[in-house]
């Protein structure tokens, strides 16, 4: 029976992904990698780890990668920087630009080895603007972020799929799936209470992996949807 894999936001932690992907989760073709985005910012290799997920997608795995709110930083500041650029006598400041760099855009730009946004190469921002903001299976709903369900159709808000942090699921307005998702960095004891508590209607699997000195944060999560299996990779990156 082919497996299926969601694996939490990865941060740049290339060494990190790459372990608990080669040594732990071990794909075959026949099996399921869904990332929950945020592949890059605040780690090292924000470069590698994009590589390595097209990597992936080239060598024949079945790949769904969303989309993160980190991903929407770089596009973001990218384009911005493209239209300023093009206006020479406009000297509005990049504000979007000022923003990423203080989440994590500064190690982006280093792994990158380029100093300003427009200089990374634009299958990159090609790529991530492919990328779908959510994903479902038959018993889960799987997205970066959560879902404005205050609204009648929270699929109207795609802005949420990336950024809400925080909200109360209504279960019949995704089909009465449970929803999976990162974005908000949690303990490594309560991913484990969510995912073994069918009170719960969400699980959190994100672990902070670039949060390697804080207790009870630092891994990078991948989950089993069949079985439930939690694998956990120590961050191999911030050592």
């Amino acid at each position: 029976m082919s497996k299926c894999w969601v694996i939490s936001d990865i941060h740049g932690c290339i060494h990190t992904l790459r372990t608990l992907i080669e040594n732990q989760i071990v794909p075959s073709k026949e099996d399921k990698l869904i990332f929950l985005g945020d592949y890059i910012d605040r780690g090292p290799g924000s470069k590698s780890v994009l590589d390595y997920v097209m990597q992936l997608e080239d060598n024949g795995y079945s790949i769904i990668a969303l989309k993160g709110n980190h991903e929407e930083f770089l596009v973001k500041s990218y384009e911005t920087q493209k239209q300023l650029k093009n206006f020479w006598f406009y000297k509005e400041a990049n504000r979007s630009l000022e923003m990423w760099m203080r989440h994590g855009g500064k190690e982006a730009l280093e792994s990158f080895e380029v100093s300003d946004v427009e200089e990374i190469p634009s299958h990159y921002i090609d790529w991530i603007n492919k990328r779908p903001l959510y994903f479902e299976t038959e018993k889960f709903f799987i997205v970066h972020a959560g879902l404005n369900f205050e609204i009648d159709n929270p699929f109207e808000d795609e802005q949420a799929m990336t950024w809400i942090r925080e909200y109360k699921v209504v279960p019949e307005k995704i089909n009465f799936r449970r929803l999976i998702h990162g974005h908000v960095p949690v303990s490594l004891d309560f991913i484990d209470l969510t995912i073994k508590s069918s009170g719960y209607q969400f699980i959190d699997l994100d672990n902070g992996c670039y949060m390697a000195n804080k207790p009870g944060f630092g891994n990078l999560i991948g989950l089993e949807l069949n079985s439930m299996e939690l694998k956990v990779q120590s961050n191999l990156d911030f050592e």
